[in-house]
């Protein structure tokens, strides 16, 4: 698969932030209405620790010059799950998006390769109404394997709500490191029986954080149990320009779940972020997720704005490169 004549690729940096977010966020408005993307999004691909821009990312270019693709790997941990992202412009950039998916496929392989699996899983995202980019995705090897929802809720009238007796909820202490582990602790741990989580050790989880453009460290909670840790919320700034709040992370320890625990976190949370005037709250979550995090979303007063599907296949490591 190759590009038509006159376009160009090369590869992105810092510089190019704002002109991949402004495509980026034009493709999410042709998809779902509005910017689901922002500026940390872009920076976290470009600095992770776990890709090389100069090797595992993409900008495709029309022959006018303008920005109309951008393709990458995004793997969080360094293990043998590798996401396929390709965006193009809504207006022009679809000639790009088929040569951008079989570039970034070819390097999966590459990186399987010089990491030492015999084969690894690529997995790519797509809305439904996105049909010729499932077609593509489908022509290169993708295959359905599930589906996500963007949820949301209106926080007017939302005021604090007492928490089930033995629950109390505390805000983390960013200065303590030992909290801040715990926290870690309890997200990691709460995560660790769902579906595809990729474990971060504290330290990149660190990084990571502070890597942020900002933090409203008043929005991430730590949930106890008789004064026993047992849940955490981690909220994000990502979705501030929307005022809308935003729920990064969930995560309730199996010993506390089924107490309530979730529901105090999310109503407590709601009560903050209506407090500071966000007009709503929203989140991702899998709807394959065992915990049946769906279910506590939706009693929590969230609804589906939109669904997402998840593709697979799996890609056996290309072949040691020949040598003169």
């Amino acid at each position: 698969m190759t590009f038509p004549d006159g376009w160009t690729t090369r590869r992105p940096t810092l510089d190019d932030l704002p002109e991949i977010l402004a495509l980026v966020q034009a493709s999410d408005i042709a998809a779902i209405g509005e910017p689901d993307f922002d500026a940390d999004h872009v920076k976290a691909t470009l600095t992770s620790p776990h890709v090389d821009p100069a090797r595992d990312c993409w900008l495709a270019c029309a022959p006018d010059g303008r920005l109309a693709g951008w393709g990458y790997i995004d793997n969080n941990n360094g293990g043998d799950l590798e996401f396929v992202e390709v965006f193009v412009h809504p207006e022009f950039g679809a000639p790009a998006r088929a040569p951008l998916i079989a570039l970034v496929l070819r390097r999966v392989a590459e990186r399987a390769r010089e990491h030492g699996f015999a084969s690894v899983t690529a997995r790519a995202g797509a809305l439904p109404n996105e049909e010729p980019y499932i077609a593509d995705l489908a022509a290169a090897g993708f295959r359905f394997l599930k589906r996500y929802a963007r949820m949301r809720r209106a926080l007017t009238g939302v005021a604090p709500v007492p928490p089930p007796e033995g629950v109390t909820i505390r805000l983390v202490d960013p200065d303590d490191d030992a909290d801040l582990r715990l926290f870690h602790r309890i997200y990691d741990t709460g995560f660790r029986d769902t579906l595809d989580y990729l474990p971060r050790p504290y330290d990149e989880w660190r990084a990571y954080v502070a890597g942020l453009s900002s933090v409203s460290w008043d929005e991430w909670f730590v949930a106890e149990v008789d004064g026993e840790p047992a849940g955490v919320l981690m909220s994000a700034d990502q979705a501030l320009d929307r005022n809308e709040a935003w729920v990064k992370n969930l995560a309730v320890l199996p010993a506390f779940r089924r107490r309530g625990v979730g529901g105090a976190l999310l109503r407590h949370a709601f009560a903050v972020y209506a407090g500071k005037g966000r007009a709503a709250a929203g989140l991702g979550v899998d709807l394959a997720n065992p915990t049946e995090a769906a279910r506590l979303y939706h009693a929590a007063g969230m609804t589906a704005i939109y669904e997402a599907d998840i593709f697979e296949q799996r890609v056996e490591a290309a072949p040691p490169a020949s040598t003169p």
